[in-house]
């Protein structure tokens, strides 16, 4: 068992998906959870059911987009659980286009919410873990399109190359801290988010039948299936324990062996 035990965990966008699953993971690890989403009913549905299996969790909504949100998010989870040891900075959005399609404000939707909000999040967090000492743990939700560039997801591919970079100019910034930051990158998953994806690509015609796109996709891992959410959790407990105390600027590829890097 990771030693998680009364560590206050951050996790944003955990309303449903990956970060649901991996904040009912790290409950049961004995984390204290701060469940963070832009859908507030989503957010209090996960930390009740993290509470009623026992665990501690509360739910706060933030638009991770806006900084006094967020600032707001990371003072309620230390005034809950008493300080703050690891965020999951994981919100993010998705959207299938065409690349000469692709509009101004297209890449702001995408980018403000998988970058910029990425950025504040990691912003914030390292002023807190400054300000308490002891360091801290900062993990943030890449992907395989932070790896290489796919065509009808660039300006998503972009955002997700942003986070691989923000990840490692904090590792190399805040290391004297003792503040690490490291990365993963999820491969196909089947979550609402590919769903989106997959909607996008039948819209723009690039796909005829559900779930076309997300097969052809999947396809390429080796292990010869599509990722489920709770493949996520090995290397998110990993990464949030002190196992991985001396692991920093990574971006760990979990994706069933679709990208080699």
């Amino acid at each position: 068992m990771p030693n998680l035990k009364d560590k206050s965990v951050i996790i944003t966008g955990a309303g449903r998906g990956i970060g649901a699953t991996i904040a009912r993971a790290l409950a049961a690890d004995g984390a204290r959870l701060t469940i963070a989403d832009r859908n507030a009913d989503d957010a209090a549905s996960v930390a009740e059911a993290i509470r009623a299996e026992g665990g501690t969790a509360i739910a706060v909504t933030v638009d991770v987009r806006d900084r006094a949100a967020v600032r707001q998010m990371i003072d309620d989870a230390v005034a809950a659980h008493g300080r703050l040891d690891v965020i999951f900075n994981n919100a993010g959005v998705a959207q299938t286009k065409p690349f000469l399609d692709i509009t101004e404000e297209d890449w702001r939707m995408v980018n403000d919410v998988n970058a910029l909000g990425v950025l504040i999040g990691m912003q914030e967090a390292i002023k807190t873990f400054k300000a308490q000492g002891g360091g801290g743990k900062i993990i943030n939700t890449a992907s395989i399109a932070g790896k290489q560039g796919y065509e009808p997801l660039a300006h998503y591919s972009a955002s997700k190359f942003a986070v691989v970079a923000l990840t490692q100019a904090a590792a190399r910034g805040f290391g004297k801290d003792k503040i690490t930051a490291n990365a993963i990158c999820p491969g196909v998953v089947a979550t609402e988010m590919w769903k989106i994806i997959d909607q996008g690509f039948r819209d723009t015609g690039i796909t005829k039948t559900e779930n076309e796109a997300f097969d052809m996709f999947a396809a390429g891992a080796v292990l010869g299936r599509p990722s489920t959410p709770e493949d996520l959790v090995g290397v998110a407990r990993f990464l949030a324990s002190s196992d991985s105390d001396f692991m920093t600027g990574q971006s760990l590829l979990v994706d069933g062996g679709m990208v080699f890097a």
